[in-house]
């Protein structure tokens, strides 16, 4: 079991950051691949972002490449979003999960309860 809950949302205006963590317990978190999801009001959840479990390769959706940066700490048992140049487009509630299975292919078993991002234009 991983239990996981995201912090770090909030109102910011466009163009400005937020830094997303989540947090984890449970046991071997560093098995898990961990990814970032948003939803935004009336639309389906999307993928964002995920780390493998050594951190060592990360992949991003088209739509925050160079904007959006994921990384995690092991000893920390926490993971990171830094979001950079927010647009309004971004406002979402964003999920951390906690998944296994090979690149391109996981299966997030585990999620967060979600933190609200908002951005004003």
């Amino acid at each position: 079991q991983v239990q996981l809950v995201e912090s770090g949302g909030g109102l910011v205006q466009a163009g400005g950051s937020l830094r997303l963590s989540c947090a984890a317990s449970g046991r071997r978190f560093s098995r898990y691949a961990m990814g970032w999801f948003r939803q935004a009001p009336g639309k389906e959840r999307e993928f964002v972002a995920v780390v493998t479990w050594s951190g060592g390769s990360t992949y991003y959706a088209d739509s925050v490449k160079g904007r959006f940066t994921i990384s995690r700490d092991n000893v920390k048992n926490t993971v990171y979003l830094q979001m950079n140049s927010l647009k309004p487009e971004d406002t979402a509630v964003f999920y951390c999960a906690a998944g296994l299975g090979s690149s391109g292919n996981y299966k997030y078993d585990y999620w967060g309860q979600g933190t609200q991002v908002t951005v004003s234009s």
